[in-house]
């Protein structure tokens, strides 16, 4: 016998739908109106249909922009994911020591994006900051501001302090969930250190390991405050990332249109990658059991 339908549910569930509608929904309905039209005024408006797309995406700033966006997210990815591992490993797995390592690690996850790119902004200095003190004492000529391989190198050396630690905690939560028998059973077989991290551990990491590059991609492929307030995406176009360029060209320029565009086009982009990445993820989230380790 099938039970009545409960329709207070949908009153429990209106809430929700209504605030997306509002935080979500509605402005991309407003960015979608926008991309298609050249507003003149607030009362002219021209129909455009996909004028601004081609116009964007035929931009020479944008395609530089999106090169060293995609190229920033790599060398971060490339150099958080690793090290992310090795301080899990090297972390203790149980007692206080442990506790106190990761309160000590998660904390430049707690400071603001607006005072990370401060920190760095006082700390690269020659005169005021403690690491442009030290370059120019060993008598390295750095200077972020008009320097641009200086300024791209600092933004990369920001983000792996500022999100090195989110990998860690994730790798540290996977290695913490491994059960003591595999690690049993390859002391039995005489396993070596590097056999264990091979066949036992960076398998089980595999599922967290791909959460952890889903987030990181996310979050480097969107970066703006942090860059925006060290650099301002200087010298030059040096570190105008795809997020600081598209923010000079609606609040700078004021090219609603184009800059409608060019969100839809930067939405997309995000969207399609992080659907592949999950979708690996939940192809590799249980990866099959190994056989005996070797050693």
């Amino acid at each position: 016998m099938l039970k009545p339908r409960n329709n207070r549910a949908w009153f429990l569930v209106l809430p929700v739908v209504l605030s997306v509608a509002f935080s979500a929904i509605i402005p991309l309905m407003t960015v979608i109106n926008y991309s298609v039209q050249d507003i003149i005024s607030p009362t002219q408006k021209v129909f455009v249909g996909l004028d601004w797309f081609r116009e964007v995406l035929r931009d020479p700033q944008l395609h530089g922009a999106f090169g060293r966006q995609l190229l920033f997210t790599l060398v971060v990815l490339a150099i958080e994911i690793p090290l992310g591992i090795m301080i899990a490993l090297s972390l203790p797995a149980r007692g206080f020591a442990a506790s106190l390592s990761l309160v000590l690690i998660a904390l430049p996850l707690l400071v603001p994006f607006n005072v990370v790119g401060t920190i760095w902004q006082i700390f690269g200095r020659a005169d005021i900051g403690l690491g442009g003190h030290f370059l120019a004492r060993l008598g390295i000529d750095y200077n972020y501001a008009l320097n641009p391989l200086d300024a791209w190198l600092t933004i990369v050396l920001m983000d792996v302090w500022h999100w090195t630690p989110l990998v860690a905690l994730l790798c540290y939560a996977g290695l913490r969930a491994i059960p003591e028998g595999y690690y049993q059973a390859a002391k039995i077989d005489g396993a070596r250190a590097w056999a264990v991290f091979r066949f036992i551990q960076l398998p089980k990491l595999r599922g967290v390991l791909m959460i952890a590059l889903l987030l990181r991609f996310m979050d480097s492929f969107m970066i703006y405050t942090e860059p925006f307030v060290l650099t301002g995406g200087g010298p030059g176009n040096a570190t105008t990332f795809l997020s600081i360029y598209l923010t000079k060209l609606a609040v700078g320029q004021f090219d609603l249109g184009p800059a409608a565009a060019f969100s839809l086009v930067y939405f997309l982009i995000i969207q399609v990658v992080s659907f592949v990445l999950y979708t690996v993820i939940q192809r590799t989230a249980n990866p099959s059991e190994q056989g005996a380790v070797p050693q």
